[in-house]
């Protein structure tokens, strides 16, 4: 006979007391890396983001690798294709998440085959994309009342894209891969004045279908949000 006091349930684990999973990013721009880490960093706070890489040396390199998942870009500047990331990532333990600018069935797909357990536009909100992760992770979803005091990013509920033209995409994408705005002029072989007034137009028209990109910061979110990051 049992000795235990039939009287006496045994207690039962809590699930909202596991430790946080341990994530990482990799996406080789910097400002956006820091604009997706401090959101995660202030309002999931069921994960812990031990690491940000702005490389793939750099991600696989660091102390904190392997993490439980990785949110990984699908586009790097370097030359590692996608499934090496992918698997090498999957054999070290970690769990994958694409995100991705470049919404296309092929890189769905060689995402996906490689083994990646998602792939998501960098269009969506931050919670949504944090709620796939759950998933991922096998963690309950669900939909929390809206009490941070920060906003989801700037554009994620207004997706509206402004038309723009073939000079300010190309000033657009020249300036948010780094470059300055003589740098640009330089680039374009067009004066510092033309290249100073594309990047003011881009700014105008995002304003005016109300994404605000009057900072670098912004203007570099929305870059990824309608795929001028590449």
């Amino acid at each position: 006979m049992s000795s235990a006091d039939p009287g006496t349930a045994s207690p039962q684990p809590d699930p909202h007391d596991r430790a946080p999973i341990r994530l990482a990013i990799l996406d080789d721009h910097e400002v956006l890396l820091d604009s997706l880490g401090s959101w995660i960093t202030a309002n999931a706070l069921d994960f812990s983001l031990v690491l940000r890489a702005q490389t793939w040396l750099e991600l696989v390199h660091s102390d904190n690798f392997p993490t439980e998942l990785v949110l990984l870009d699908f586009k790097l500047k370097e030359s590692v294709s996608i499934e090496a990331r992918v698997r090498t990532c999957r054999a070290a333990g970690a769990k994958v998440i694409i995100l991705s600018s470049l919404d296309s069935r092929e890189a769905r797909e060689r995402a996906l085959a490689a083994g990646a357990a998602d792939f998501l536009s960098k269009s969506l909100p931050m919670q949504a994309v944090m709620d796939a992760a759950r998933r991922v992770m096998g963690m309950d979803v669900e939909t929390p009342e809206v009490r941070d005091w920060r906003p989801l990013p700037s554009g994620a509920l207004n997706q509206e894209k402004p038309k723009l033209s073939h000079g300010e995409q190309e000033a657009f994408r020249l300036y948010v891969s780094g470059l300055s705005t003589v740098q640009v002029a330089e680039e374009m072989n067009v004066q510092y004045e033309t290249a100073k007034t594309y990047l003011r137009r881009v700014r105008e028209k995002y304003a005016k279908v109300n994404r605000p990109a009057s900072k670098k910061a912004e203007l570099i979110r929305r870059a990824a949000e309608d795929g001028y990051l590449e």
